[in-house]
């Protein structure tokens, strides 16, 4: 099983390199100033590229984390040190991890809702669905922390037990990206809240935004389906 990770991890490295070697030969910049009377025509601007590339080695970094997730695990069935063997007991997730799901797929959402009032010109819609963006994000972050709370006064808390360092670690690396996205979230707010605001002053931060958004919602769920299944 470890192999089969540690083999798909370098496969989703593999592929996400070749995505970007295809974005970079295709010289996106170049265009930009080649079309620069039709401005409605989507470009890549430099800062599509940079979140690109940034989500590629986020992707690395979780497919690290889920492949030595599997590989310590594999430890207490005789697969690897002998003086592991044994350490690692399953851990009963907190019940909690449901509702901030839902909470983290809400944000999504309302973060798709204010792209799609960017694009229809609603300023005050943008405002309103930014804002209930970042409150159901800082819900979901809050009640993770209840879940390490409840994961850390259960009977199955051990520091000794692998399992329970590693669900510290995903949730918390998951958290801290969050927490970066909050705050590209508020500047973007706060820009949308001035009175002289141009949509279009805002429109690639939202866009990039939401994108971002989807992205770790997509790393929640893969890694809320790893703990459940082990």
């Amino acid at each position: 099983m470890s192999l089969t990770v540690a083999y798909a991890a370098l496969a989703t490295g593999i592929i996400v390199w070749a995505v970007l070697v295809t974005k970079f030969r295709a010289k996106p910049w170049e265009r930009q100033a080649a079309t620069a009377e039709g401005a409605d025509l989507p470009v890549a601007s430099p800062k599509r590229i940079g979140l690109w590339i940034f989500l590629a080695v986020i992707t690395s970094l979780f497919c690290l984390f889920v492949s030595a997730y599997y590989m310590r695990m594999g430890n207490h069935a005789g697969h690897g040190m002998p003086g592991a063997v044994g350490d690692w007991a399953a851990i009963r997730d907190p019940s909690i991890l449901w509702f901030n799901t839902l909470l983290l797929i809400c944000g999504s959402v309302a973060m798709q809702s204010a792209k799609a009032a960017v694009a229809r010109s609603q300023v005050q819609q943008v405002r309103v669905r930014l804002f209930a963006a970042g409150l159901l994000t800082f819900a979901f972050l809050i009640g993770q922390w209840l879940a390490w709370r409840e994961l850390r006064y259960s009977e199955l808390f051990s520091p000794a037990n692998p399992a329970v360092a590693f669900f510290y670690v995903l949730t918390a690396v998951h958290g801290l990206h969050l927490v970066g996205g909050l705050v590209v979230w508020a500047r973007t707010l706060t820009r949308s809240l001035r009175k002289d605001v141009e949509l279009i002053d805002v429109r690639l931060s939202v866009e990039l935004t939401s994108v971002y958004w989807h992205y770790l919602l997509l790393v929640w769920l893969g890694l809320f389906a790893l703990l459940l299944s082990t």
